[in-house]
């Protein structure tokens, strides 16, 4: 699986953090979160980190999930 690439985050004055994914918005943090996430980020794998807390964490299952019978498109009926 590749590593997450692509996010950018800005911390804001009014202490909001808003994290992107090449350019697009992917998540604004306020308050405690914010400042949780802004240790977070600082202490480890800053690409990791924002992945993980915008939810854009791949699992590796998606590509399987997609062809799977329950999820194909089916004919209207009628």
């Amino acid at each position: 699986m590749p590593r997450p690439a692509g996010f950018t985050y800005e911390q804001h004055s009014d202490a909001t953090v808003t994290i992107t994914h090449h350019g697009r918005t992917a998540g604004t943090l306020r308050g405690a979160r914010a400042e949780k996430f802004l240790a977070e980020v600082e202490s480890g794998d800053a690409q990791l980190v924002m992945a993980r807390w915008t939810g854009a964490y791949k699992h590796g299952n998606e590509r399987m999930a997609r062809n799977h019978p329950r999820n194909r498109r089916q004919a209207p009926r009628g």
